[in-house]
């Protein structure tokens, strides 16, 4: 089992990326709004890690141009340990739901492992651990982070 390399009082925190036309505008505004520096700043990206509300949130600059109210990139669940994705993965899968799996991918400037769900409205959420930083993004799509591949619900929700 592979423990977090980032440090935080809960066992889990609530996750948020949201694409943004300007990193330097959202920075600033959600500096002023949690009274926080953000923890980490690359071209095109900052994050704020906050205690209160519990909140992992990552802003992330891309071309592409969002309608008014549409602007989340994901969401997600950040876990101490790898052993608490697998629990969840496990979790998710046992309800029906198709899951997708990244081990030690370099996402969000932080080698991570995770898994992927989407739920009945097309949001997608991670639940995932940091298991390194990373000087830099892969970028897997056209936003720096986060894949663009959707899993495919198995399970009907009513």
């Amino acid at each position: 089992m592979s423990e977090s390399a980032v440090q935080f009082a809960t066992e889990c925190r609530v996750h948020i990326g949201l694409t943004v036309s300007s990193v330097d505008r959202s920075a600033a505004f959600y500096q002023t709004l949690f009274n926080a520096e953000p923890t980490k700043t690359r071209p095109g990206y900052a994050r704020f890690e906050v205690t209160e509300p519990a909140l992992n949130l990552s802003v992330i600059q891309t071309q592409q141009a969002n309608e008014p109210g549409n602007s989340t990139s994901h969401f997600g669940i950040q876990v101490k340990s790898t052993a608490a994705v697998a629990d969840i993965r496990t979790r998710l899968e046992s309800a029906g739901l198709a899951t997708q799996v990244e081990d030690s991918v370099n996402c969000c400037h932080a080698v991570q492992d995770k898994v992927w769900v989407v739920d009945p409205d097309g949001h997608r959420w991670e639940v995932f651990v940091v298991l390194d930083d990373a000087p830099t993004s892969n970028g897997i799509s056209n936003i720096p982070c986060c894949p663009r591949r959707r899993p495919v619900m198995l399970h009907s929700w009513r």
